[in-house]
């Protein structure tokens, strides 16, 4: 019988009474957890405007998380890529893995909606000059070398 591979989603939750400092620093240690206990991947959820939550950025989680753990795989379930521009995405997600390679996975996904405050019209003309989709294939598009080959993308 084969062992099934299990992993973690973390929203990097901020408990009541505590700060995004120390909801960072537990998200940490459940990684390291999670690694020694044998699981196979540590993935981190990208949600905004949401104060219980400071999963925010999974770039940073991950660079964080990264330099604390030595073998478990890391991921992005999923950055939204409404919110970020595909160069930042690739870059940000590069620099990671030039000093871990090989432990990252670069899950893309789709923004829920915009926050209060936003143009429309300013949402509008972005969705005209390409829209969620392009810029999620523009991200896969300039994933390239190496990191790109060990993806498979």
């Amino acid at each position: 019988m084969t062992a099934v591979p299990l992993a973690v989603l973390d929203l990097v939750p901020i408990s009541s009474g505590s700060t995004a400092a120390q909801a960072l620093r537990n998200s940490i240690d459940l990684a390291r957890a999670a690694e020694r206990f044998g699981y196979a991947r540590y993935w981190f959820a990208e949600h905004h405007l949401n104060p219980g939550v400071a999963g925010t950025s999974p770039a940073v989680t991950l660079a964080l998380t990264a330099a604390a753990t030595s073998a478990i795989r890391l991921g992005s379930g999923a950055v939204q890529m409404g919110h970020r521009t595909a160069l930042a995405t690739v870059e940000e997600f590069g620099l990671i893995d030039a000093l871990h390679p090989g432990r990252l996975d670069l899950g893309l996904g789709r923004s829920g909606g915009r926050p209060a405050g936003v143009d429309p019209g300013q949402q509008r003309r972005r969705e005209r000059r390409g829209g969620r989709r392009q810029r999620a294939c523009g991200s896969h598009q300039l994933l390239g070398g190496e990191w790109r080959q060990r993806h498979r993308m």
